[in-house]
């Protein structure tokens, strides 16, 4: 039975984030090593809304400012020769990437 790599990309930019699967769907494709996904997990939003006037004069106003986080879940059979291409692709900053044996 062969180990499976479980690979979760987080990141705010969707394109990003596409791209970075892109790339490991091309190591797979290249290695021959089978592959299940990208899963779009969900995405999580966080809202904060702050109120626009420090002190307590005048109307009630809030800006609400927005953070949202994009996640995909990818399965690849554990090769070495595919690891160690992983471990070499270049991420952008907003990315970030975790990779689990099973």
């Amino acid at each position: 039975m062969t180990a499976v790599a479980r690979i979760t990309l987080v990141g705010l930019k969707t394109q990003h984030v596409d791209q970075v699967c892109q790339q490991i769907k091309t190591i797979s494709e290249r290695t021959g090593v089978g592959m299940k996904g990208p899963i779009p997990l969900p995405t999580k939003r966080m809202v904060v809304p702050i109120r626009k006037s420090p002190d307590g004069e005048g109307s009630e106003t809030y800006e609400r400012w927005e953070m949202r986080v994009h996640k995909r879940l990818i399965d690849l059979n554990a090769d070495e020769r595919a690891l160690r291409q992983l471990m070499r692709i270049q991420l952008p900053d907003d990315v970030h990437i975790e990779i689990s044996l099973r």
